[in-house]
């Protein structure tokens, strides 16, 4: 009778404890889909930040040498934070020798500007190694891209002591930095019934012309399923009172013809999200005389569970953007 009733005991024990558990479980899922509901209230900060490292310029012969080596550890210091997808320094490098931009180890708020757009980082971090009286000083600066804020940090230890350390402070204090003032380095994601609202009310009553659409798609490695770029054009004219003509045949009697190309690439792999990075560029063209109206681009990154939806949803991203600028264009507004 007393091993029956240990038996009882034990089970009941049991079944309250996968209660409780449940009931965590329960809570914890309930506060995250309520954290992911504010963040896609108006005015919310996106969650993952791209970030780009610069170079870190030296300052003193003792610290010859130094400017790679602060970059690479700062890389491998922030890399695992899971709140920031840092762009391939590779990738930086490449994009700064095609547009030529002479660095040297600082970056203006306007060059930040056309970084950003080219990398798709948010937020750069760039800064210097300084050797003054025997101590180093590690000063970073941190720049939002769609801002043009421009935020420090700083660190500073024996010169003859260990980088590493010291480069791991930094990258501490450079994170905190980042997830305490996101708020001034990347710009508000706006609801899109909000963006197309203000755009409404920005091209007011004027006249809108006919506007056929035709923008070419593609994603490296796959194939594409359906124009993610294309569709979000359309969806901002329609919405915004032009009149659209899609198919090829019909846009003969548009008055202008927006063209372009779109394109996706995989960028990498953290756990289970995947970075995409996307670019677009477009043109609006009269018709009758072959004007070229406007022309504009725009490289975007997102993250996602699965390549495609991350393809597709940077494509989206940028023709938002672009569609933003352009169609005020297209009525003379600017």
């Amino acid at each position: 009778m007393k091993g029956i009733m240990k038996k009882i005991l034990m089970m009941a024990a049991f079944f309250c404890t996968v209660t409780i558990v449940n009931s965590a479980v329960t809570d914890e899922n309930s506060e995250v889909a309520e954290v992911e509901n504010e963040a896609a209230e108006e005015g919310a900060i996106p969650s993952i930040y791209p970030a780009a490292i610069l170079e870190f310029h030296e300052r003193g012969s003792g610290v010859r040498g130094y400017g790679d080596k602060v970059g690479d550890l700062l890389f491998a210091s922030l890399i695992v934070d899971p709140n920031l997808y840092l762009v391939d320094r590779e990738d930086i490098d490449k994009t700064l020798s095609e547009i030529e931009l002479s660095l040297s180890g600082a970056v203006s708020p306007n060059q930040a500007v056309q970084v950003g757009q080219l990398t798709g980082a948010k937020i750069l971090i760039t800064g210097a190694v300084i050797e003054v009286d025997r101590t180093i000083y590690l000063v970073a600066r941190v720049i939002g891209t769609e801002t043009s804020r421009v935020l420090g940090a700083s660190v500073q230890g024996e010169a003859r002591g260990e980088l590493a350390p010291l480069v791991e402070k930094l990258g501490t204090k450079v994170a905190e930095t980042i997830h305490k003032q996101a708020d001034k380095l990347v710009a508000p994601v706006a609801a899109p019934e909000d963006r197309l609202a203000a755009l409404r009310e920005k091209l007011g009553d004027a006249d809108r012309p006919v506007v056929g659409v035709d923008v070419e798609e593609s994603h490296v490695g796959d194939v594409v399923i359906d124009p993610a770029a294309e569709t979000e054009l359309i969806l901002y004219l329609r919405e915004t009172g032009f009149e659209v003509l899609e198919e090829s045949g019909r846009r003969a009697r548009a008055n202008i013809v927006i063209k372009g190309e779109g394109f996706s690439e995989f960028a990498m792999r953290r756990g289970n999200l995947v970075s995409v990075k996307a670019r677009l560029e477009v043109k609006a063209v009269d018709r009758r005389t072959d004007e070229v109206i406007a022309i504009d681009r725009q490289t975007t990154v997102a993250v996602d569970l699965t390549e495609m939806i991350a393809g597709k949803t940077a494509l989206q991203k940028a023709a938002g953007d672009i569609a933003e600028r352009m169609l005020p264009k297209l009525v003379g507004e600017e």
